[in-house]
């Protein structure tokens, strides 16, 4: 008899999702706008500290693309962006038929380097193209260094846009990660730490921008009686119904942290003596991550697929870090700054079984496939 499936991070409902759904089939609220849309945004700035504004949408990615039009980003502009993170991070600039420019990794974090990021500032500066924004990323949910970037941000006046897709609980010096750049974005895609099956948020710092990017969102129609555009829009605002998952998932969401920190520790209480593997950990008390996935680095290649394969024998998904967007062939055009570490990360390193709705048999299983590998 085949194994079930323990996968990377699965959907975990909290149960009351059910009965934001439903208020919304009872009020035929089926639309993308509605009661539990203007709930979940009001959970969200809540949750993040009350002195945001937040857009529902359709997707992390959505979000970003109104980050970036928001910032005026335009065709042949230039953004930087964090090489180690997901595609949809840079896929945004490239819709705007702007360039993406990427910078290596930290070895602390994992995340943006800050003396790789200033160096590739400079240059594009003396090549005459400033780029317009930094998108910065909390990689696995992981905050990256935020008072660097930030000192660089202010010193040539390039905006950040925080990705906190990865983020959403983790914090830095007590702040919540979602609440640091000028524009921040959030996910709840399927496997994120909360869900609304699909769906990101825009996270700005005024109404305007809020107002703005809601008009952008529902296609840009103008005040009239008939439909008239004066603006390029599109379909990106999240449906009631989405939102409706969404308010049942903020009533869990810090339980659903403390078992992803809970599934952090497991591992770290594995590795502990273990020669050969690092566990992505907070490099001090400043940093609060959800470890929203847990990943390690081996030391070879060979022992990083090995290792992959061991756990695909039994059913088990892990998966290698992101492969970097210089790396990618769709990208290969545009320009790095930085040395080798993402490479390194990638070529090593394997994000592990973390989500928090592992039990008991499922976490021996994990176990008992480590036990043998080592």
């Amino acid at each position: 008899m085949s194994k079930t499936k323990i996968w990377l991070s699965s959907p975990h409902m909290g149960g009351s999702e059910q009965k934001y759904v439903q208020e919304a089939f009872d009020a035929n609220w089926i639309a993308p706008l509605g009661p539990n849309v203007n709930g979940f945004e009001n959970d969200l700035e809540i949750y993040l500290g009350g002195k945001v504004h937040v857009a529902a949408l359709s997707s992390g990615t959505a979000a970003l693309h109104l980050a970036l039009i928001l910032l005026n980003v335009k065709r042949d502009d230039e953004v930087i962006c964090q090489t180690m993170t997901f595609s949809a991070s840079a896929n945004p600039i490239a819709y705007l038929g702007a360039m993406p420019v990427f910078v290596d990794s930290e070895s602390d974090t994992w995340n943006i380097c800050p003396v790789a990021l200033e160096e590739a500032i400079i240059d594009r500066i003396k090549k005459g193209k400033k780029p317009k924004a930094i998108i910065a990323v909390h990689l696995y949910g992981m905050p990256f260094k935020f008072d660097e970037i930030k000192n660089i941000s202010d010193k040539y006046q390039i905006p950040i846009i925080e990705d906190s897709a990865e983020a959403l609980g983790s914090s830095f010096k007590g702040k919540k990660c979602g609440t640091f750049g000028d524009i921040s974005i959030l996910s709840f895609n399927g496997n994120k730490i909360i869900t609304t099956s699909g769906g990101g948020a825009l996270v700005v710092k005024n109404e305007d921008d809020k107002n703005k990017a809601v008009f952008l969102s529902t296609q840009a129609r103008d005040n009239a009686p008939h439909y008239q555009h004066s603006h390029i829009g599109y379909n990106y605002r999240m449906s009631n119904i989405c939102a409706g998952i969404g308010r049942g998932q903020m009533e869990v969401l810090d339980k659903h942290v403390d078992l992803r920190r809970e599934m952090h520790n497991f591992y770290m209480d594995f590795f502990k003596g273990i020669h050969g593997v690092v566990i992505l950990s907070e490099p001090s008390n400043e940093y609060f991550s959800n470890h929203w996935l847990s990943a390690i680095v081996l030391d070879s290649y060979d022992k990083r697929e090995a290792m992959r394969l061991a756990f695909e024998n039994e059913n088990i998904e892990t998966r290698p870090l992101w492969k970097p967007m210089h790396l990618q062939p769709v990208f290969s055009n545009c320009p790095y700054y930085g040395g080798d570490v993402s490479e390194k990360l990638f070529e090593k390193g394997l994000c592990l079984p973390s989500g928090s709705n592992l039990n008991a048999n499922e976490k021996n299983r994990i176990k008992a496939v480590l036990e043998l590998f080592f």
